[in-house]
């Protein structure tokens, strides 16, 4: 029968496939098609520990209530992945052998232990002696005994030796590659205009003879791999552990996961393979991959910086507002008028100065904010620090389960609460994604609130490789809905269905924003159905939910006009029955398409909004999300006119169709990149 639906995690790997296809672009700047390559494996490393662990317990489950979630039978779906994933894999293995030629083109050579010269190999031996060998600890296997824990993001070199003399005589070892303390990448004595880079593991499969010299082995095999496990955690239901200490305890368990896949070098020792895959128990229905020598590639994204700067990507610096461009007080600005800050494009400074004049004003009263992923140090952290030491009441919701946060959240938590902070943490059941800021101050006898509803985090390192929008306002009805979030944190014991319902400024998940988008759809599919105009337009991140799909199909069966630019998971189809065809795409560029933004026709009184939320069912019914509506005319002109600027791209646009094929858009047209275009329009205003 023939699909109706993409399954998520198959629509995730074409996504995926869409970050490969920008590593294999000559167009692309030689430093940047390294950092895809490398983005492409941390991606596949995240899918692994979270998609497919999820499917593998899906098996455990009712196959029809599976069906229901995953669109499809979990075993069908992990055999077509296993497929895809093997087929991606060999795809970046020429990839990065493409990448490597036009490497040396640029007289830049990765070396191996075998390659080098007689310099550099005393600087090895130099090297491994003075940084490395206190941080390696080598393992010795028996087949008598358990396999010593292997840790899930760590490097392993798998060795097997003997003598030469008694070749039969096999012994096996580990050494994990200690990337945690020292850099992977060591740049080599070099030739004159060139840069010879070794790998940390190669300086130590080079040094193998002194490791091991106490056991008088003098030949060696070494070939790299890795494991990745399950990384989902259950949180329990002891009501005396408050949530900060089951998520504590939960990642510690985590190391504790079952692996989901084996990466390895295909020209391991047969011998050690076979003693590995029994001893992690794995079989053939786990994913066990064969590849190159380099695994772990996400270490890739930090490849020094040893480019000639014509295949280095071109800077274009985030800019100020022009609004905001002057020196008067971002409040005093914002107090008067909507502002809509782009990012990366408009610089993130402009939020840490709106909370480092909160710090210091002494009208100001109290601070509200939720925090969903935190830069390690941050600026906005280190504001809120200042602000509570000046007198301010400072509350920060802080999502403890951002996944592969927790640790940092644990510690902001940490930090917070010895300043004196209030610090929230949500529901059990619930996560909270949307992203608000509300100030309060007072004057004389007026109260005066200001803040933020943001598509993005507040988070300063990825605000600048992210792309969002950030509306700053000061809207009485904004700042109402806003504080009922705040209200419904605080006392988690309110009911969310009768509190969290926002007036005319704000749609919530997961009270309203469902019943809201189904009912717009509604209204477009009336006006198609009278000969009117009928508009959707919709950007997000991913497009999986189904009811709202089928509501899609709906509307494009009574020819409403749909634009969607969805950046990953899509599992939409086209439809012989839909009047007018679904028009969607997704952008692939330098920098991540991550806001969400809603448009509605509306029979002309235009509804746009932004959003926390993507169109997926944990978004919708699962995570407390924030939706503003967009009344300002400017406003709504601003982000209809970079939408459109989306919609005409043809140089990094995909289609999303039916056999996922990846394919670019092309016209007659010339070339327009719509994150080049972007730039230029709000450089302009």
């Amino acid at each position: 029968m023939a699909r109706k639906y993409i399954p998520r995690d198959i629509s995730w790997l074409s996504f995926n496939e869409r970050v490969l296809q920008e590593a294999a672009d000559p167009s692309v700047p030689l430093f940047s098609r390294i950092k895809f390559l490398g983005i492409f494996s941390n991606n596949l490393d995240e899918f692994f520990r979270v998609r497919v662990a999820g499917l593998k317990r899906a098996l455990l489950i009712n196959e029809k209530d599976a069906k229901e979630i995953f669109f499809e039978k979990p075993q069908l779906i992990l055999d077509e992945l296993n497929k895809k994933v093997i087929k991606l894999q060999k795809k970046f293995g020429r990839i990065w052998k493409e990448v490597q030629k036009e490497m040396a083109k640029e007289g830049i050579f990765l070396k191996t232990c075998e390659e080098l010269s007689e310099k550099q190999q005393r600087f090895v031996k130099s090297y491994f002696n003075k940084e490395v060998e206190s941080n390696v600890i080598p393992l010795l296997l028996d087949n008598h005994l358990p396999i010593p824990y292997l840790r899930d993001k760590s490097l392993y070199l798998g060795i097997a030796m003997n003598k030469r003399s008694q070749p039969e005589a096999v012994k096996f070892a580990l050494i994990e590659i200690p990337t945690e303390h020292l850099s992977r990448f060591i740049i080599l004595p070099s030739p004159k205009k060139e840069r010879h880079i070794i790998l940390l593991e190669d300086i130590i499969r080079f040094n193998l003879p002194y490791i091991f010299s106490f056991f008088g082995f003098d030949d060696f095999q070494a070939h790299s791999f890795k494991i990745t496990r399950d990384a989902e955690f259950d949180l329990g239901n002891d009501i005396n552990t408050d949530l900060a200490e089951k998520i504590a305890k939960a990642i510690k368990n985590r190391r504790k996961g079952k692996p989901t896949r084996f990466v390895y070098d295909e020209d391991m020792n047969p011998q050690l393979f076979d003693y590995l895959i029994r001893k992690l128990n794995l079989s053939k229905q786990d994913s066990i991959i064969p590849g190159d020598k380099i695994h772990n590639f996400k270490d890739f994204m930090d490849f020094p910086n040893v480019f000639k700067k014509h295949t280095q990507p071109e800077e274009r610096s985030s800019f100020l507002h022009p609004d905001l461009a002057n020196k008067q007080r971002i409040a005093d600005v914002i107090t008067k008028k909507d502002v809509l800050l782009a990012f990366p494009y408009h610089t993130f400074d402009h939020i840490i100065d709106m909370l480092r004049e909160a710090a210091i004003d002494p009208d100001v009263t109290s601070i509200k904010i939720t925090a969903y992923r935190l830069a390690d140090n941050s600026k906005i952290g280190n504001a809120l620090v200042n602000a509570h030491r000046n007198g301010k009441e400072v509350t920060v919701m802080l999502e403890l389960r951002a996944r592969f946060d927790e640790l940092n959240n644990l510690a902001w938590k940490e930090r917070f609460e010895m300043e004196g902070i209030k610090v929230l943490v949500g529901f059990p059941n619930k996560k909270v994604h949307a992203k608000l800021c509300i100030i309060t101050k007072r004057k004389g006898q007026n109260i005066i609130q200001y803040g933020f509803v943001s598509t993005g985090n507040s988070n300063e390192r990825t605000a600048k490789i992210y792309s969002d929008f950030c509306l700053l306002t000061s809207n009485k009805s904004v700042m109402k809905d806003i504080d009922k979030v705040f209200l419904v944190l605080d006392k988690p014991k309110l009911d969310i269905e009768r509190h969290l319902i926002g007036d005319k400024a704000m749609l919530f998940c997961p009270t309203q924003l469902r019943q809201r988008l189904q009912e717009y759809i509604d209204k477009e599919i009336e006006e198609a159905r009278k000969g009117n105009r009928s508009h959707i337009l919709v950007k997000v991140n991913s497009l999986s939910d189904k009811a709202l799909i089928k509501k899609l199909y709906e509307a494009a069966e009574n020819g409403v006009k749909i634009e969607l630019i969805v950046r990953g998971i899509y599992c939409a189809m086209q439809q012989e029955s839909f009047k007018q065809p679904i028009r969607a795409i997704s952008i692939v560029d330098e920098y991540l398409e991550h806001a969400r933004v809603f448009y509605f026709y509306h029979g002309g009184k235009e509804h746009m909004y932004i959003s926390s939320a993507d169109w997926m069912t944990r978004n919708l019914d699962f995570r407390i999300e924030a939706s503003v509506r967009i009344k300002d005319k400017t406003i709504r002109k601003q982000l209809l006119t970079m939408l459109n600027i989306q919609l005409a791209d043809n140089v990094k646009a995909r289609i999303h169709d039916n056999e996922l094929s990846n394919a670019y858009v092309r016209n007659d047209k010339a070339p327009f990149r719509s994150q080049i275009e972007i730039y230029k329009y709000l450089k302009g205003l």
